[in-house]
């Protein structure tokens, strides 16, 4: 199985040396096959390694890489196993450096590396644990339809002026 390089956004990166630094740094990362770094980009992109040893190798260098934490809706979970199994499923998913899963609100926060892991990976991740998952941003179908519900007796009013003499 070929695994798929990982490709994040890197700060603080100023001229080739630092490029060199930050290459070198990667490179003595366990595991890792390859290292490549674009200073116009601000991107590595790496083959091998672990995220969270990528991040702490970046770290001591002086070129902590760029991270971000979204939010998905999570479905289905009935205890703390659940819970867990989400939380495993995506922690596993590359570029993923951390994932909580709160089990009474439905919901998993991921922090990943900014410009990888994406949100896609997550959900397909869930539902591979046997979970129902979404962006928490996106709002569900049957919200929206509610919501337009509501809104088609003002819109008539509007439309057609109020009746009333």
């Amino acid at each position: 199985m070929t695994v798929q390089p990982l490709s994040f956004q890197i700060d603080n990166m100023s001229c080739a040396s630092c490029v060199g630094r930050v290459e070198r740094s990667l490179r003595a990362v366990p595991g890792v096959t390859e290292a490549r770094v674009n200073l116009a980009a601000e991107r590595a992109e790496v083959q091998g390694g672990q995220a969270g040893e990528l991040v702490q190798a970046l770290e001591r260098a002086g070129y902590p890489p760029r991270r971000e934490t979204v939010r998905l809706r999570v479905e289905g979970m009935s205890c703390a196993s659940c819970s867990g199994r989400v939380e495993r499923a995506l922690a596993a998913v590359p570029g993923v450096l951390a994932a909580r899963v709160n089990l009474a609100a439905e919901t998993a926060e991921v922090e990943r590396f900014a410009g990888s892991a994406a949100m896609t990976d997550l959900v397909a991740a869930a539902q591979a644990a046997g979970y129902a998952a979404r962006d928490a941003e996106s709002r569900p179908a049957e919200a929206e339809a509610e919501d337009r519900k509501a809104m088609e007796p003002r819109a008539c009013a509007a439309a057609h002026g109020s009746r009333r003499r």
